[in-house]
């Protein structure tokens, strides 16, 4: 097993991600796993709902904190960070603040990493780093340069950093499902920015497994990409009305769909490749691969040369509604 006998940080570990990572990393018997995170409560709580565990540490701190992150990771061989500050509106109006963590943050991490002569870094990233019109996204693609450089230029650091590229979770901290349910059962209605717009989505354990595969498969540099579903918002609005109604005995004809228009930063459509990065990519049966350096394949079992063209929800087939219904019962979401 991968992490057996192995020391492991996951930054951000209280999150969404993080507490799905931990719970694949504790199956596989590791040394210890050490999670920093800066809320105090969902430590706590974390803590109650494992128990006592020999093999646990929890750390409170900030990514922004270079001191914090330095002392925790010594004598750590992986490190997952998750953290981030993600909402769009967020960093939209706190620009400084998404730069601080996103940005300043992720250098700490590398730095870090450098000095504790980590093995492996993974980072998870966003499709909204590609073509940014936010400032989340702005700070996503900065701190993937960021890594890329530092894989590049490490000279003889052993340190190995890679790049996961997500689209939405589905029930992920944030997501847009369980605002949709209590609009419903309280209102009565769903506000929605504009339902043509289409979206990546992707399952919470799929999430978890390439991000644990990542870390397994990373060679240096390189930026892993998941192929996932794309979902219309109007599809999805439906059937969380649907299936929403069906559970509360709701009227169906009594909700109300109000669209509000696009909030600052949003796109219509979300890419997780662009054209110049498919030209060096390598293609998988369930992910595309990103080299840092053009033309490697870095011995990636069974790739091929990836189409070129942006890999888009804009240009992929959207999934019909039922598949939608299916993939939001299958993951007990309402």
């Amino acid at each position: 097993m991968f992490f057996e006998n192995k020391k492991i940080l996951i930054i951000g570990g209280t999150g969404t991600i993080g507490e799905r990572l931990l719970q694949h990393i504790l199956a596989e018997n590791p040394n210890v796993v050490r999670i920093l995170s800066r809320d105090e409560h969902k430590q706590y709580m974390l803590q109650n709902s494992l128990g006592s565990r020999r093999d646990m540490r929890y750390l409170i701190g900030d990514v922004r904190d270079y001191d914090r992150v330095l002392s925790a990771m010594e004598d750590i061989d992986y490190v997952f960070h998750v953290a981030a500050l993600k909402h769009v509106p967020a960093c939209e109006y706190n620009p400084y603040e998404a730069v601080l963590t996103n940005v300043v943050g992720t250098n700490n991490v590398i730095k870090a990493a450098r000095e504790q002569n980590v093995r492996k870094v993974i980072f998870t990233s966003s499709d909204k780093a590609i073509s940014p019109t936010n400032t989340y996204g702005a700070t996503k693609l900065t701190a993937e340069r960021m890594l890329v450089a530092s894989e590049n230029n490490k000279g003889t650091s052993r340190t190995i950093f890679s790049i996961v590229r997500f689209g939405n979770v589905i029930g992920s901290r944030g997501s847009v499902i369980p605002l949709f349910i209590n609009q419903i059962v309280n209102d009565k209605r769903i506000t929605v920015t504009n339902q043509e717009m289409s979206r990546f989505m992707m399952t919470m354990n799929q999430a978890t497994q390439l991000t644990i595969k990542a870390m397994k498969e990373a060679k240096g540099g390189e930026i892993f990409v998941l192929k996932m579903p794309v979902i219309l918002l109007r599809d999805l609005v439906r059937v969380i009305t649907e299936e929403t109604c069906k559970k509360y005995h709701i009227n169906a004809d009594e909700v109300k769909i109000q669209e509000i228009g696009m909030r600052p930063g949003e796109k219509m459509y979300e890419e997780l490749m662009t054209y110049d990065e498919s030209l060096t990519a390598w293609e998988l049966p369930d992910m595309f691969v990103i080299p840092s350096i053009e033309g490697s394949q870095k011995g990636y079992e069974n790739a091929v040369k990836a189409k070129e063209g942006t890999y888009s929800s804009a240009n992929q087939k959207v999934i019909l509604p039922e598949e939608v219904r299916e993939l939001i019962v299958e993951q007990n979401l309402i």
